[in-house]
């Protein structure tokens, strides 16, 4: 497909879509109220709407005056409108600033100041804040409502397609400009799970190196129906003619979705496959468990599920719910570099997972194609180049840096990171994923936890990963953070517990017994035999916006040593 699109830019791609299925349906949006039968009402979008709407889009930015290079920011919930206003952006040649708004108003505002935008899409609402904090945004000239505008000038939208109409005779396409894949495409923010959130780019061709890869490693082909539980996918569906199904519930906080709204929308939509989070399926594995409901997902035959390191146990749980032919995947990576591997359900439950039970640490799978990987010592300075590198034998625990066409290559917000986290060797760039873990003799990594998380204390070093397996092991335990008091290099292990909704203890007692139970197990393993202190949480774990699943360390350390 790549072959076929007319320039780099990766939103061309639905051109060859739109040409191949005009009438197939490209997004379905719930809307309207639920039938007694359970079923909804859905607003369609075809992927020759899409195209089309998308490109008046485009032509009227262009027209009022957007040029390459120039940064716009998305405040527009996810949608089917998000996702034709991304590909109008793109099409349009800006650089779409892209920022998960459950990352929180203060970080939000402060990522959005950062990236230096020079004008915002938003809806009513949003564009009323920014408003408000224009001094924050002085470059934020070229600013569109999607809804009614107010006082705060610009364009609506409806202005913004009504400038796209193509006059007679004319394309619309011949006002757009034309894009290289080495040209930028969004900047995109992490979570924020380790330091300060940074906006990392995109080019053009990260994005065609994501999609390639992705559809070639899981055999996506058209015409399959995806459950979007994860926003960045269903703009990937669009590009790979798959249709997206929105489900109905809150992408910031997949943890608390409504499992039977997923299950009416599988079953309505014949749903085929669905990408997200651990903790999503999680909550829906533990509805269906329940509730006796052992068939919920019966045309599913693919879920990608990524953000978190899913125990056998789980996998073993949720392939019951699922056709024996379904697969389940585990893709790794970071918003810097993804996908970087991946491995299925079956070879976590028969042979890996076993082993992450016993402390070996997480196997994440075999490498994406074009990928290069290495294990190197760990060095919390930055590398200037990569005759300071040292690579770590196989086996030996280290922190992974990678290379290939889907890893970015710098930050353009919080630059300052650049240094430690890039290493350029002639024209590759190579990047730190700052996590930690080892190659075993098939060549793929087993993942330790994050270098920022160690605990450590003289020679002694834990990791995060393999210390809590032995923790989570535990019936009574739902998840477990490692944590250290004290200073680095003198710090003493302490794992803060978070046990299974129905098996929290109510009383001290009850605390008491699960502490002593985990000291027990800690003490039966080489690596956990030190740690004998346990605390049981009162409360959930903190932890990211984005999938629910990722625990955040640092802030449990800083309430741990006083710093809050």
């Amino acid at each position: 497909m790549a072959s076929q699109v007319r320039d780099g830019n990766v939103a061309s791609r639905l051109e060859v879509i739109a040409s191949l299925a005009p009438g197939g349906i490209a997004i379905a949006e719930p809307c309207g109220p639920r039938t007694k039968e359970g079923t909804r009402s859905y607003s369609l979008t075809t992927f020759d709407n899409l195209e089309k709407q998308s490109d008046a889009i485009a032509a009227g930015l262009v027209r009022w005056g957007l040029r390459p290079g120039m940064r716009v920011a998305m405040l527009v919930p996810f949608g089917a409108q998000f996702i034709e206003l991304v590909f109008a952006l793109l099409k349009s040649g800006v650089t779409v600033i892209l920022i998960d708004p459950g990352i929180g108003r203060k970080h939000l505002i402060k990522c959005l100041s950062d990236a230096k935008p020079d004008g915002f899409v938003g809806i009513t609402k949003a564009m009323a804040i920014r408003t408000v904090l224009k001094r924050k945004f002085p470059a934020a000239k070229w600013n569109v409502t999607v809804g009614r505008r107010l006082f705060w000038g610009g364009k609506t939208l409806d202005q913004i397609k009504q400038m796209g109409q193509p006059g007679e005779g004319e394309s619309r396409k011949q006002v757009l400009p034309r894009v290289e894949r080495a040209d930028p495409a969004a900047i995109i923010f992490t979570t924020g799970s380790t330091g300060p959130p940074k906006g990392v780019l995109y080019t053009h061709g990260t994005f065609h190196a994501q999609i390639d890869r992705i559809r070639e490693r899981y055999d996506i082909h058209r015409g399959s129906r995806d459950l979007a539980c994860f926003p960045l996918f269903g703009l990937f569906d669009a590009v790979m003619g798959v249709t997206t199904i929105i489900p109905d519930m809150d992408p910031t906080r997949p943890a608390d979705v409504d499992p039977v709204r997923l299950i009416e929308a599988a079953e309505q939509w014949e749903v085929d496959q669905s990408f997200g989070s651990p903790a999503l399926w999680n909550t829906v594995l533990r509805w269906c468990e329940q509730n006796g409901v052992q068939d919920p997902f019966p045309s599913m035959r693919r879920i990608l599920s990524a953000g978190a390191p899913v125990p056998a146990s789980t996998m073993q749980r949720l392939r019951r719910l699922l056709h024996e032919d379904a697969d389940i995947y585990t893709p790794y990576g970071a918003t810097e570099a993804l996908p970087l591997a991946s491995i299925e359900s079956r070879q976590i439950i028969e042979e890996t997972g076993p082993a992450s039970v016993r402390g070996k640490g997480v196997c994440v799978g075999t490498r994406f194609d074009d990928v290069q990987w290495k294990v190197i010592a760990i060095n919390d300075g930055p590398i200037a180049s990569m005759d300071q590198v040292q690579e770590l034998p196989q086996g030996k625990t280290g922190e992974l840096m990678v290379s290939g066409p889907m890893v970015t290559t710098q930050y353009v917000v919080r630059a300052d990171q650049n240094a430690l986290h890039k290493v350029t060797d002639g024209d590759r760039v190579w990047h730190r994923m700052g996590d930690v873990g080892y190659l075993d003799r098939q060549d793929r990594f087993w993942f330790c936890g994050r270098k920022a998380h160690r605990v450590t204390q003289g020679k002694k070093t834990w990791y995060t990963v393999p210390c809590e397996a032995i923790f989570n092991a535990h019936p009574g335990v739902y998840r477990c953070a490692l944590v250290g008091r004290g200073t680095p290099g003198n710090q003493t292990p302490v794992v803060l517990v978070e046990p299974v909704p129905e098996a929290w203890p109510k009383t001290e007692a009850e605390k008491e017994k699960l502490c002593e139970e985990l000291r027990t197990l800690a003490s039966l393993n080489p690596i956990t035999c030190r740690i004998a202190d346990v605390v049981i949480r009162d409360q959930p774990l903190p932890t990211d916006i984005r999938h629910n699943s990722k625990i955040f360390r640092e802030r449990l350390a800083a309430e741990l040593n006083g710093e809050q």
